[in-house]
């Protein structure tokens, strides 16, 4: 006799399964076969058969000095809105747990972003931060020029990164919140009876036990880079100025949808995908013997 809350028989798990089975691999695993498939092929945009060409799309990626380009940059944006993401939401979450004034209602706000889109955000970002008429465009009155995400490429990238915090901090914020408020509050008061000052707890008790979240927010956020940075540039800057925010999320949409490079595209969606599983790889390989999860 099954007790309550299990299944009888083993069937029944299998199924209840198999729509979300079904659309993983439709809308995830097919694809994938499919774009490796057209990386040995010349796919023709406008239909006729397709011609065999072995590696040749790889080779000619690898002498495109503009998809190097696009990798590193997409790189560097993984590296600093990631960083700075963590941080901040960090830093915030330490000011909510402590319970300093209106730390209440921040909680609250920084949830916000997360009702919009992240192509609504990046089109109301560019209004604010516009150059000639945004909350910045003092900036420009009393320098000219000093600010200019439209016309410089430093300053697009960081307008980049800005949106893109804008919409990941408050996810971040609330794991590492939960985090904290996990940690018993006798280790406080034991640390305290010790004379550990508040700064001395949080880098000797807190952030060694909240490790485990960090983790996995650095995770989560190298992750969405990839996959918030189409949005936001397709919204805000279309790979300029001068190509200086075209990553290569951006790069291959553009090859296979505006250049009709199907073949050329999906070869650098394959490089993508397989950079990306080295990242993982190397981010546990590298940190997770770095986290405490004994508690």
């Amino acid at each position: 006799m099954a007790r309550d809350g299990q299944f009888q028989g083993r069937w029944w798990p299998i199924l209840l399964s198999l729509p979300q089975l079904l659309l993983i691999f439709l809308f995830f695993y097919w694809p994938v076969v499919i774009g490796l498939k057209w990386s040995f092929f010349l796919e023709r945009p406008f239909g006729g058969s397709a011609e065999f060409v072995g590696l040749a799309n790889f080779q000619r990626l690898f002498q495109d000095t503009e998809f190097y380009a696009a990798a590193g940059r997409s790189l560097v944006f993984m590296l600093t809105a990631s960083a700075a993401t963590v941080l901040f939401s960090f830093v915030l979450a330490v000011a909510a747990d402590r319970k300093l004034r209106l730390s209440g209602f921040a909680r609250n706000v920084l949830f916000w972003p997360q009702a919009l889109a992240g192509a609504s955000a990046g089109v109301v970002l560019s209004y604010l931060f516009n150059p000639a008429t945004g909350v910045f465009s003092w900036l420009n009155t009393l320098s000219p020029g000093l600010w200019n995400p439209v016309l410089d490429g430093f300053d697009a990238n960081i307008l980049l990164n800005i949106a893109y915090m804008w919409g990941r901090i408050p996810i971040d914020f609330a794991i590492l919140l939960a985090g904290l408020q996990a940690i018993p509050e006798s280790y406080h008061q034991a640390a305290a009876v010790d004379g550990a000052g508040p700064w001395r707890r949080l880098l000797d008790l807190q952030l060694p036990l909240l490790t485990p979240q960090i983790f996995l927010c650095i995770v989560i956020e190298f992750n969405e880079s990839f996959n918030q940075a189409f949005k936001l540039i397709e919204s805000m800057t279309h790979g300029g100025p001068g190509n200086s925010t075209n990553q290569l999320v951006y790069k291959i949409f553009v090859d296979g949808f505006r250049g009709y490079d199907l073949s050329g595209s999906s070869t650098q969606s394959l490089i993508l995908m397989l950079l990306f599983i080295f990242i993982v790889v190397a981010q546990f390989a590298l940190l997770e013997r770095r986290v405490n999860y004994a508690r």
